[in-house]
């Protein structure tokens, strides 16, 4: 068990002083099946009696994250951090537990009528993206490019929200470093509605459009996306990162030793989650195949951890972050990982 002393608190005497001891916290994450134990305080972080909130969408945390004081601290886009870092402009720092990571494959959509057909395609073409600088858009960019050779410069991005009208949240990252072709979308109609209609030929980033599956006109790039994703990660190793959990600096510089007590906390309530879902007694997830599932993730993920969290496990997924960023003109320079996350030794 870890101590209390090695954070420097000395342990109550009993529970009604402790919990008046701990230092009490307060975060803001979606409910994925990983914080779970948390937010039911079956896992309680060292040192810290921690209030979670978990009724709100990622666009609506960060935007909170960043407008307010909500929060101590919450899940956060890892482009805008890394972007914000080198902006000097951030108000966080991070570390390293991961709690959302997504393949983007699946995520790129075109109409038929467009003449698309490949990635290749794309090139000089009108792309939807809820927003160019999102870690999503990033990672779609960055596959485009790197493994199937898509030149994006000349591609005119219109931006705004999928399957409604109007722009997608309230974002404020720092500015583009060189121009990028970025209008915004303001027809009235949904990015949805332009990619059926022909407005825009294709459609990228972290939400469908409520067409696919409906009009047989609105297509993935990669019918097989599953299989393709394997084959990117047994590749490459990257599983790509969305989210990481930032904490606000003046409460992490009052108290260091919250970075450490936190990131124990985190591995825990996954490791719980992930033994929930291999549980054969009686399945917890509305997922027919879940168990040949676990059988393939057990040979293609090192120890049959889908997951891992930490820097080492996810080097290369987060220095081709780094790249594909500093290569979008959303940072000036590649920072080490090291800038990135404080250290949870």
């Amino acid at each position: 068990m870890r101590k209390l002393r090695a954070y420097g608190i000395v342990p109550a005497t009993n529970i009604r002083e402790a919990n008046l001891d701990k230092l009490k916290l307060t975060l803001v994450c979606s409910p994925y099946d990983r914080m779970e134990p948390l937010r039911r305080k079956k896992v309680q972080p060292e040192g810290i009696d921690l209030d979670m909130v978990d009724d709100l969408g990622p666009r609506e945390i960060f935007d909170r994250l960043m407008r307010s004081n909500d929060f101590d601290m919450g899940e956060m886009s890892s482009s805008e951090h890394i972007a914000n870092i080198c902006a000097g402009t951030n108000p966080f720092v991070a570390i390293p537990v991961f709690p959302s990571k997504v393949f983007r494959h699946g995520f790129v959509v075109y109409n038929r009528k467009s003449g698309i057909s490949k990635p290749k395609d794309l090139e000089g073409k009108r792309i939807g993206v809820p927003l160019h600088t999102m870690t999503a858009a990033v990672w779609c960019r960055g596959v485009l490019e790197e493994d199937y050779g898509v030149d994006l410069s000349g591609v005119t991005w219109v931006q705004g929200a999928v399957n409604t009208v109007g722009a997608h949240g309230n974002p404020a990252p720092p500015p583009l470093l060189k121009p990028v072709n970025i209008i915004q979308n303001q027809t009235g109609k949904s990015l949805n509605d332009l990619l059926v209609e022909g407005e825009i030929d294709a459609m990228l980033g972290a939400i469908l459009p409520d067409a696919l599956g409906k009009n047989p006109d609105i297509v993935r790039m990669w019918p097989d996306y599953g299989a393709v994703e394997k084959d990117y990660y047994k590749r490459t190793g990257i599983h790509p990162i969305m989210h990481l959990i930032a904490i606000r600096k003046e409460v992490y510089n009052a108290n260091p030793w919250i970075a450490k007590a936190l990131f124990d906390a985190f591995e825990e309530s996954k490791a719980i989650a992930w033994q929930q879902a291999r549980w054969d007694g009686a399945q917890k997830y509305m997922l027919p195949f879940l168990y040949p599932a676990i059988d393939e993730i057990d040979e293609i993920f090192p120890g049959g951890d889908p997951w891992p969290y930490g820097i080492e496990a996810n080097r290369n997924t987060l220095e081709a972050l780094v790249r594909h960023l500093h290569r979008h003109h959303i940072i000036d320079r590649e920072p080490a990982l090291d800038e990135i996350f404080v250290s949870v030794e």
